[in-house]
This record gives structure tokens, sequence and C-alpha cells, in this order.
């Protein structure tokens, strides 16, 4: 990341993290030891074949699983310090959440689909669709807003994912393979929707995926393998989302 001089910062820090789970009666070794610092507005890509860990370390980050050990620190906050009632309003508040399958609510209009964090989090009515109608011409389905998810696309109902993720301006946005539900063509154009929409923000996103395509844009790539992370490359970032996947 280019910061002009001025030490970055950063907004996540996994410490000595280790996961396992029981299968067939057996343990099975996940994550092991993982240390990982990641910076304020970065786009950190984890690569890793089905199964590798990809989405166990961002359920983790997300604090929707529970480590074995170690160390999750977002911002000052060590989140498994947190009771389950004090992660809850701390994930509301802080955390964004791009999944696979949209994870849409099929009984609320795709406004109140947006809204619904900005509420939750208290905030009144007129403010949280001020700010989902913005988020819709954002991502370009401003006249979507009474639509129910079922009459969308796939590509449709993750751009409305991706507004939601970000309607409470959270401080980490977490994506769990994003464009593996999506065709091709249409997987571009939400990446470079959710690149551009993130960094425009000065978000930080963090990526899970196995799609090698999405490497070059971004700010650091890491693999897991075999519980580890491996970091694979170093580039410069991406300034903005007119740079991104190309047809």
């Amino acid at each position: 990341m280019k910061n002009n001089g001025v030490p970055p910062k950063s907004i996540l820090q996994i410490r000595s993290l280790s996961k396992h789970f029981e299968e067939g009666g057996q343990s099975r070794l996940v994550l092991d030891n993982v240390n990982l610092e990641i910076e304020a507005g970065e786009f950190f890509v984890l690569l890793g074949k089905s199964g590798s860990g990809k989405s166990t370390l961002l359920n983790l980050i997300s604090g929707i699983d529970h480590a074995d050990s170690g160390q999750i620190i977002i911002g000052e906050t060590d989140i498994m310090r947190l009771n389950e009632r004090q992660l809850t309003l701390f994930r509301r508040d802080q955390i964004g959440i791009v999944f696979q399958f949209f994870n849409l609510i099929p009984t609320l209009t795709v406004l109140e689909n947006i809204t619904l964090p900005g509420e939750l989090r208290g905030e009144s009515r007129r403010s949280a669709e001020k700010r989902g109608h913005a988020l819709l011409e954002r991502v370009g389905l401003g006249n979507r807003a009474d639509t129910f998810p079922d009459k969308l696309s796939g590509g449709e109902q993750q751009r409305i994912a991706i507004a939601r993720a970000l309607a409470h301006e959270p401080a980490l946005v977490l994506a769990d393979e994003p464009t593996g539900n999506l065709d091709e063509d249409t997987g571009r154009n939400v990446l470079n929707l959710l690149l551009e929409l993130t960094r425009d923000a000065g978000k930080t996103l963090v990526m899970a995926t196995h799609n090698p395509e999405i490497v070059p844009l971004a700010d650091r790539v890491c693999r897991i393998h075999e519980g580890k992370l491996v970091i694979t490359m170093n580039t410069e970032p991406v300034v903005s989302g007119t740079q991104g996947f190309r047809p």
C-alpha cells in the first residue's frame, strides 16, 4: 500500500490462530498457528482450493465461528474476548459480509434488505432509506427499491448484497467467493463494482476465492496450504474501480 510516508495502520491483526474440526471421530487441523496483519484500506485476497480453510478464516474473523486459540484484533478490539452478545453487536457495527449465495431476506424488499443493518443499529428509517437509495443508484438498481429478491437475477442480487454490506459503513468488509455463483461476465462486473465501492469508501476488503484472475487486482495475496498462510505476492494497489477485470 502507498502511504506517502505515513506509517500504515493495521485494521486486522491475527496472532497464533488455530482451528480444528472433528470429522468422523477424528480431529482435522484446518488453520495452524496463523499470523497475519492487514492494513486499513487494503484489498487482501485469500487463495486456496475448496476445503483449504478460506471460508473458515473469514468466519473466524467475523465471529461467526470460534477459534481454538489465538487472537483476532479488529481495530483495537480482540473479538475472542467478547461474549456472544458483544460479538453480535460488534459484527453489526464494524463488519460487512458479502456471501457467495447472497443471503438476502426474501420477505423484505431490496431497499428493506439494504436498510436493515442501519435500522438494527438504531438509525432512523429516514436516514437509512436515504443512504439505501444512494447505494441503489451506485449499484445501478435505483429503480428496484420495492422489488423482492426473487424477482432479481443472480448478478442483481449480489449487487444488492454488496450495497447491504456497505450500508452501515463498516470498518472491514469480508467477501466469501462473491462471484462463485455467477457466470463469468456477471462475476467480472460484480467484482469491479465491489472494488470500486470499497475503495471509494476507503474500506478494507478481505476476499476468499479460488479464482486466480483476481490476483492482479489485489494489494496482497496469500495462499492457504495445509493450514498455513503463505504470502505469494505484493502488487501496486488498484487506485480506483476504474481499473479492474477486462472483458
